[in-house]
């Protein structure tokens, strides 16, 4: 099985209402779909965004307010999947369920079906600042190109959780994310690798650009895009099958073929899935 990835780099930037976010997300599903993708990754937090609209004082929306732009989110990239017949993984978007937030990630499939999964690990800033709430359970999603996972920024860096994820059936993870500064993006980064190695799957990530300076903790943003591999024969040496320039407003595209994945669990120079000890370490 092969299929098609496209990950934006979303440049962040203050808007004026909600048809300008609207406008620039098609903009970057309309490139993918000139590519031909299949599936195209949207970063953490795509949606603070929102915020930056601001109430009849010219003050910025606050976290608490933003869960009441969901009914036009789930509008606006449910059309937009079935439109360009794509699946769509919408970043996250913070939505509210019992009186608690939550950061969610959305997979938007081409016949209408929507998907969530709420991000598990919450840092500490989402804690103190947006006083977030953490998801209780993990997925797999099932499409036509195969099982796929989502797991969100600071998740990919707890090992645990993604071999959750593997041993439910997903090669593929996207990873969106959203990082401040060059500690928090390289943490992200070199965790995406260590999971490709230990897991022999395949990562998609991509992060946030640009700035919202009426927005408290999302003035600064640092991010790359990239779609990573096991570091083994027939993939890349460096595990990079492509990569976005850092900070730049774009969009990367590369095909990945499953096949490979099963050939090196089998056969590769390490078996790191195969080779797993579940005697001592079970996989959930």
């Amino acid at each position: 099985m092969k299929l098609r990835v496209s990950a934006v780099q979303y440049h962040l930037h203050t808007i004026s209402k909600f048809q300008e976010f609207a406008d620039q997300v098609e903009h970057y599903v309309r490139t993918a779909d000139e590519f031909n993708t299949d599936f195209v990754l949207f970063p953490e937090f795509l949606t603070t965004q929102l915020m930056s609209i601001g109430n009849d004082k010219a003050a910025a929306l606050t976290i608490q307010e933003l869960p009441d732009y969901t009914d036009a989110y789930l509008s606006l990239f449910t059309g937009l999947a079935k439109k360009y017949g794509m699946h769509i993984i919408g970043g996250t978007h913070v939505i509210r369920r019992n009186n608690k937030l939550y950061n969610v990630a959305h997979l938007f499939y081409p016949d209408g079906q929507v998907a969530e999964q709420a991000k598990i690990h919450i840092t500490p800033t989402e804690v103190t600042e947006w006083n977030m709430s953490a998801g209780d359970g993990v997925e797999v999603f099932e499409t036509d190109k195969g099982k796929i996972g989502l797991l969100t920024c600071y998740d990919i860096e707890f090992p645990e959780i993604v071999r959750m994820v593997r041993a439910k059936g997903a090669d593929v993870i996207f990873c969106p994310s959203c990082t401040d500064d060059r500690h928090g993006f390289h943490r992200v980064r070199y965790s995406c690798h260590a999971r490709t190695i230990e897991n022999q799957i395949y990562v998609v990530t991509t992060g946030t650009i640009g700035s919202l300076p009426t927005v408290d903790f999302m003035r600064g943003n640092f991010g790359q895009a990239a779609v990573l591999s096991p570091n083994d024969v027939p993939f890349p040496p460096r595990g990079i099958i492509a990569e976005g320039e850092i900070n730049n407003d774009m969009i990367i595209t590369a095909d990945l073929d499953l096949s490979l994945l099963h050939q090196v669990r089998e056969s590769g120079s390490v078996t790191t899935w195969r080779d797993r000890r579940t005697d001592l370490y079970p996989d959930w």
